[in-house]
């Protein structure tokens, strides 16, 4: 594993005061613990970067926290729990989100399907029928209408959502809801001084590869802009949404080449070796990270490379 590092990917955080049923504090502060017991070396996302670039000391049992999006228990609860032991930790922020001029898309999706009172909800998506018996399972009802959406044009999505409101009868709010809201600037810069950093995630979170030329060009550049006006140490580092390879493309790639970032990273599971790094000026941009799981005993496999030897035997099992 030296020629490797292991880079976690983090969403949301346990906050029973407004119903986030995320990953437990505690949790996160065993698994942290193990890794300083254990003399992993956790370090920012920027310095693992450099150093897969081959710039400073090789790696060594490196490992790099990433949270993704910006709600506000990031800075809350997960910052003061990455302070504690002194683990840097980069979360790429949602800069339109931040600035309270939009809350999460998907969000309002499952605040919908949560707050309408209709048994069966009947709209359009892109000129196809959709129609959901909520008696059926209203959390099963949103996601479907979530993952369908990630497959369509960024106004197709917009309008759907509107439209299901609609069918609903749903009001949904201007401002995000407590459980669904944003950390605030002020929020992120107290949190950059108990270590935490931030790196871009887009405007508005579309999903790249169904925008055009000039909203892709627009979510990563005004992206950086502001969170360079906003931030104190911003990390050059890019965060596609959603992450799969087929939700950016070469596009993004030039664009954030030409904006001078760094690198970029995906949400597909897997290692990328520092000899890869350096050998194909593209994997830069293609970084993998692995889900971040609460048990303690999926941690270990992960930072110690049990998980990528079982990857690399199920591969080839199935060649």
């Amino acid at each position: 594993m030296n020629d490797r590092a292991t880079i976690l990917m983090l969403h949301r955080f346990h906050d029973p005061e407004n119903g986030i049923e995320g990953l437990d504090p505690a949790a996160l502060a065993d698994g942290l613990a193990w890794l300083r017991r254990n003399d992993y070396e956790l370090v920012r996302l920027d310095d693992l970067f450099e150093r897969m670039a081959g710039h400073g000391p090789p790696l060594r049992r490196t490992v790099a926290f990433t949270i993704d999006d910006g709600y506000y228990d990031h800075a809350l609860v997960a910052a003061p729990v990455f302070a504690r032991f002194d683990c840097p930790s980069t979360t790429f922020v949602t800069s339109g989100f931040l600035d309270r001029a939009l809350w999460m898309w998907w969000d309002r999706i499952h605040y919908l399907f949560a707050h309408t009172e209709a048994v069966v909800l009947e709209f359009l998506l892109g000129g196809k029928a959709l129609r959901y018996e909520l008696a059926e399972g209203r959390a099963a009802a949103a996601e479907d209408f979530v993952n369908r959406c990630i497959a369509v044009a960024d106004e197709v999505k917009q309008r759907a959502i509107v439209d299901a409101a609609e069918a609903g009868r749903v009001t949904l709010p201007e401002q995000a809801p407590p459980g669904y809201r944003p950390m605030s600037w002020d929020e992120l810069r107290a949190a950059e001084r108990l270590g935490m950093n931030f790196a871009p995630h887009t405007v508005t979170h579309p999903i790249l590869a169904r925008t055009t030329d000039a909203q892709s060009q627009w979510e990563l550049a005004e992206s950086w802009r502001r969170l360079r006006t906003e931030a104190a140490d911003p990390v050059n580092i890019f965060a596609y949404p959603n992450g799969q390879f087929e939700d950016f493309g070469n596009r993004e790639v030039e664009t954030l080449r030409k904006l001078g970032f760094a690198g970029a990273v995906v949400g597909v599971g897997g290692h990328t070796s520092a000899q890869a790094f350096r050998d194909d000026p593209d994997e830069r941009f293609r970084v993998r990270r692995l889900g971040y799981l609460p048990a303690l005993g999926h941690l270990v496999k992960q930072v110690s490379g049990v998980e990528r030897f079982q990857q690399i035997l199920r591969a080839e099992d199935a060649a």
